[in-house]
């Protein structure tokens, strides 16, 4: 056995310590032994953490998958109540209804149905007008749409005139014989598009299913045929169910979630195998022993090797951190031992990444003051601006508060869209729904879809608030009987837009220029480089706008004119 001793100066004789590779051994031993067992603790954690984001990804990407498919019902629904306003329904016309619907569901893959309260059918666009017709194929959901009084949808069956899944939006007509209900009618097999509009997690499978867990559409690779009954997640009239839960599949463990319409009540229910989800886990322990093996292996092999060198090369480590403390740049240095060698990188490109961070965190606060200084410097206008009309401090206040409020529903499209823009007509929906009489036919609102920048939808939209109010005051909006017309045209260079108001009285024009004026000449008129002209007609006004795209194109506010030029 070696010996551990050698005498002092004195002649004693005194312990030695052990060499540094033997402390290296130990420490690799004591530090990866623990290290292994934090890992494993925290691999389970961060599993169940991915497991978390699977399900969130999951549960959203099939709550897409069924908002998509209650669109596509919606729609339905809403056609129908359009074709029951019809005037062959009202006079009992069954051809001129039959044409009509043909020429408005063509391409739409729906075909409509009307049915007698004996549930006969009357007409069917699938087949040709005239030609005898039997009972329908779903007399139940039938006498339900009659029962509630409401369009009302069907599961899937059979039907014998489509030879094929179909299923069907019933609503019911009170008092227009011989017409007792009318539906929308499609095949289950034109949802599958639909269904299939989101893209699942590698390994899952979707079906869609009605309340009688028939399968009306399901994904590519979920192998299953419409009108399979799906032997998972049945129905619970209750709605309550696990987001997330397991079951058995054909003798396979599988993990489920599902969502569910409360329109149509169909569900969409997607699985995937629990060995499938629990991969992931199983790879990550067993990379962590094969590598704490490996390290414990290594370490202890080049432990005497490193243990001579290692002392200067911490030192080095420990200056660059206390330099990375104080915010100073550090450098990568090169050191005999790789592992110290790439601490060494890791902490310079710390070092890049703090400063980088500073000059980011800077750069945003003089973003958030920019942005501040022109916010205050709009309310503040509308401060003065407001206060030279108002004739005491309840009306100067509330009057305040509507403009303050038409400018914070802009900036929540703005802080909804962000650099994206915003819809134009999106933004003049939400400036105009506080104002909008209860009569639909009084407001008309029409134009193609643009999206434009933030800065301009900010500008138009106290535009059209001042525009609202005034009209509310004194135009369209403050009697019975008028009427607003908004129109916008766009060519390749220019957006056209019309407001124009119909009174029923002769127009009483008002000398003063408050701050509506400010807003549609000087604001949207300098800041957009827009054209705007005010037209005075004897039953009411007229504003025409003539907008630069340029001034609203989404990319236009990607960089500020003040922002630094990027380098050459």
């Amino acid at each position: 056995m070696a010996d551990t001793t050698a005498p002092d100066a004195a002649g004693s004789r005194v312990r030695r310590g052990w060499p540094i590779s033997v402390y290296l051994i130990g420490m690799v031993l004591a530090i990866l032994l623990p290290a292994l067992g934090v890992a494993l603790v925290l691999i389970n954690r961060t599993n169940d953490a991915q497991q978390d984001v699977l399900a969130a990804l999951t549960n959203a990407t099939v709550q897409a998958m069924g908002q998509s498919i209650d669109r596509e019902i919606t729609g339905m629904a809403t056609t129908l109540r359009v074709l029951s306003s019809s005037e062959s329904i009202e006079i009992g016309d069954l051809n001129g209804l039959y044409d009509r619907a043909v020429t408005a569901l063509a391409g739409t893959g729906s075909y409509l149905l009307a049915v007698d309260g004996d549930m006969q059918q009357l007409l069917n666009t699938r087949a040709e007008f005239g030609i005898p017709l039997g009972r329908t194929s779903d007399p139940e959901t039938a006498q339900r749409a009659i029962e509630r009084g409401v369009a009302t949808i069907s599961p899937i069956f059979y039907g014998q005139t489509a030879k094929a899944y179909v299923f069907n939006v019933w609503l019911p007509i009170d008092d227009r014989a011989p017409i007792r209900l009318i539906t929308l009618t499609q095949n289950a097999q034109n949802l599958v598009p639909a269904l299939q509009s989101r893209q699942l997690p590698d390994g899952w499978h979707a079906a869609l299913v009605d309340t009688n867990n028939a399968v009306i559409a399901a994904t590519a690779d979920a192998a299953l045929d419409i009108g399979e009954i799906l032997p998972i997640r049945q129905w619970n009239e209750s709605g309550d169910s696990d987001d997330w839960a397991q079951e058995d599949l054909e003798g396979q463990r599988v993990v489920t979630a599902e969502w569910r319409s409360g329109y149509t009540g169909w569900r969409i229910i997607a699985w995937a195998s629990s060995a499938q989800v629990q991969k992931p886990l199983q790879d990550s322990v067993l990379q962590l022993a094969v590598w704490g093996l490996a390290i414990a292996l290594l370490a202890s092999a080049v432990a005497a090797i490193i243990g001579r060198r290692i002392g200067s090369s911490v030192q080095g480590l420990r200056l660059d951190a206390m330099r990375l403390g104080r915010g100073e740049a550090v450098y990568p240095r090169t050191y005999p031992i790789a592992e110290i060698a790439e601490v060494s990188q890791a902490l310079a490109e710390s070092s890049e990444q703090r400063l980088t961070a500073d000059r980011d965190i800077r750069f945003l606060m003089r973003e958030l003051a920019h942005r501040s200084k022109n916010q205050m410097a709009v309310i503040a206008a509308m401060a003065k601006q407001t206060a030279r009309g108002a004739t005491d401090i309840q009306s100067y206040v509330a009057a305040l508060e509507r403009r303050i409020m038409g400018l914070a529903r802009s900036t929540d499209l703005l802080l909804a869209h962000g650099r994206a823009g915003v819809m134009l007509a999106e933004l003049i929906n939400q400036q105009l729904a506080a104002f909008r009489p209860p009569e639909a036919d009084r407001v008309t609102i029409s134009g193609p879809d643009l999206r434009i920048n933030p800065q301009g939808a900010q500008i138009l939209g106290m535009a059209l608030h001042e525009l609202a109010t005034n009209a509310t005051r004194y135009g369209a909006f403050a009697e019975t009987t008028g009427r607003l017309e908004l129109t916008w045209t766009t060519d390749k260079d220019m957006l056209s837009m019309r407001w124009r108001e119909y009174l029923g009285r002769p127009l009483v024009v008002g000398e003063r220029s408050g701050f509506g004026t400010i807003v549609l000449r000087t604001m949207v008129g300098g800041a957009l480089g827009a054209q705007v002209d005010r037209n005075v007609h004897e039953y009411g006004v007229e504003w025409l706008f003539e907008v630069p795209l340029s001034a609203l194109d989404p990319a236009f506010a990607a960089a500020r004119p003040d922002d630094p030029a990027p380098d050459a």
